[in-house]
């Protein structure tokens, strides 16, 4: 059986035979489309009452100026978060943990100091580069 079959606006031709295998020859030659048919809208449907919204997420705040950001090496999901603000760090004490593609990766603490600011939370999804915290 011959079928077209339209592919990002440019037709193909497709031939399948029914064999124990699945075998599909596509040629690239050029089909004319057949016409297609306006189809007529569906009427409107009756509004479903609306709901409360749910209160929109506050932004995170705006890091630190003046002290060491810590960054998200990739994009991922933050699993927990082991120095809150105020807590004293040194250099190489695990601060956050980053879940991407499936595995952990503990983000540490570049130097030593304070935690002035943590942007994330448990459960946040953060992209490459995004400021997680601020060590003062």
């Amino acid at each position: 059986m011959k079928y077209v079959v339209n592919l990002n606006g440019k037709a193909y031709e497709v031939e399948v035979e029914e064999t124990q295998a699945v075998i599909m020859n596509v040629t690239d030659a050029p089909v004319a489309a057949a016409p297609v048919a306006p189809v007529a809208a569906p009427a409107p449907a009756a509004a479903p009452a609306p709901e409360a919204a749910p209160a929109p997420a506050a932004a995170p705040a705006a890091p630190v100026s003046g002290g060491t950001n810590i960054t998200a090496p990739m994009p991922g999901t933050i699993l927990a978060v082991n120095k809150p603000a105020g807590s004293t760090v040194a250099a190489g004490d695990v601060i956050l943990v980053l879940e991407a593609m499936k595995m952990e990766n503990e983000i540490v603490a570049p130097c030593a100091g304070t935690v002035a600011q943590v942007l994330v939370s448990k459960g946040s999804t953060v992209e490459t580069d995004a400021v997680l915290a601020v060590i003062a």
